[in-house]
């Protein structure tokens, strides 16, 4: 019986995020046409706050209640799924030319804070000094999305018959759209890490291979059904923009709230240390380097991050 209730939660909890997921990206899009804001900064900002909720629930509460190899494998097996399959999918769907402007201090600010993380691995612990300077780093990234935003706003003031009028009814009924989408993407991901992570434990798998595996790819469920709406809908730049802005906000402001929160500093195991935080950075920096480089995110970008987190997730699994 207990069994089967589980499972019943669990196909619920995908119910939810599946059509939460439709909702939100369609409330999102109509956000960013509306207002005149490019899609990558929305991605970045409102669709990445709202998807990165999970993750910061359950790394807060995970720190709070001393579980700190979940809280820190939650936040940074969340950036690894995030780009070893996430973003992986949505380069093998949606390769394209980009704009090297648009991307390159939002990659620098993700690769700065995995730096920061990962030099932090050999010390054993991330200080408050450290986080810090990460809660800086989510400063300057929210800084530089809010001049976008005004800098867009703006130039779509200054073009002359570019909006109709708004009709409040179109308003609200958006307006609800992304807060019913944010809802059942957020619930539903906590209904399937929960019920998830309760077989895995049940199972006898380790906490920190709970977390960087199950409980990050769980989490992680709002960015990937957000990337999945997007590829569906042909909005590759709300969903690169997601992910970019997610992984920031997962390092440089869940890792140092759960910091501050536990009232100590995060103590990082040599299983972190050596393994995730260094394949954390690395596929950081396969992802966003070469197009940086090329102007272009490939399809062969794609299948290297898959192959290179498949690879991670099997090692981790075998070598428990």
């Amino acid at each position: 019986m207990e069994l089967a209730v589980t499972v019943l939660l669990f196909a619920a909890g995908a119910a939810l995020v599946i059509k939460g997921g439709d909702l939100f990206v369609d409330a999102a899009s109509w956000i960013a046409e509306r207002s005149g804001i490019p899609k990558l900064i929305v991605g970045a900002t409102i669709v990445s706050l709202a998807t990165t909720m999970p993750e910061m629930l359950v790394s807060v509460m995970a720190a709070v209640q001393g579980k700190v190899d979940m809280s820190i494998g939650n936040a940074v097996g969340s950036v690894t799924a995030n780009l070893g399959l996430i973003m992986a999918l949505a380069l093998i769907c949606m390769p394209g030319t980009i704009r090297r402007s648009d991307y390159l201090l939002k990659t620098v600010l993700m690769l700065a804070a995995a730096a920061l993380i990962a030099a932090c691995g050999v010390a054993g612990a991330v200080p408050l000094p450290v986080s810090l300077m990460l809660i800086a780093v989510f400063a300057v990234f929210l800084w530089e999305n809010i001049r976008g935003a005004r800098k867009s706003a703006v130039l779509r003031q200054q073009e002359p018959g570019s909006r109709s009028p708004l009709s409040r009814k179109t308003a609200l009924l958006y307006g609800l759209k992304f807060a019913a989408g944010a809802a059942g993407i957020i619930v539903g991901a906590q209904l399937l890490v929960d019920n998830g992570s309760e077989l895995a434990r049940l199972a006898g798998i380790p906490e920190r291979v709970i977390g960087i595996t199950l409980v990050a790819v769980g989490t992680s469920l709002p960015e990937l059904i957000t990337t999945v709406t997007a590829i569906v809908k042909k909005q590759s730049a709300l969903s690169v923009g997601n992910i970019l802005g997610a992984n920031i906000m997962d390092l440089a402001l869940i890792m140092p709230l759960s910091s501050l929160l536990s009232g100590q500093a995060l103590p990082i195991s040599p299983a972190f240390a050596f393994v995730d935080l260094p394949v954390c950075l690395l596929i950081g920096l396969l992802a966003m380097v070469p197009a940086l480089i090329r102007s272009r995110f490939s399809r062969w970008q794609g299948i290297l991050l898959l192959a290179v987190y498949g690879s991670y997730v099997l090692f981790t699994c075998i070598a428990v």
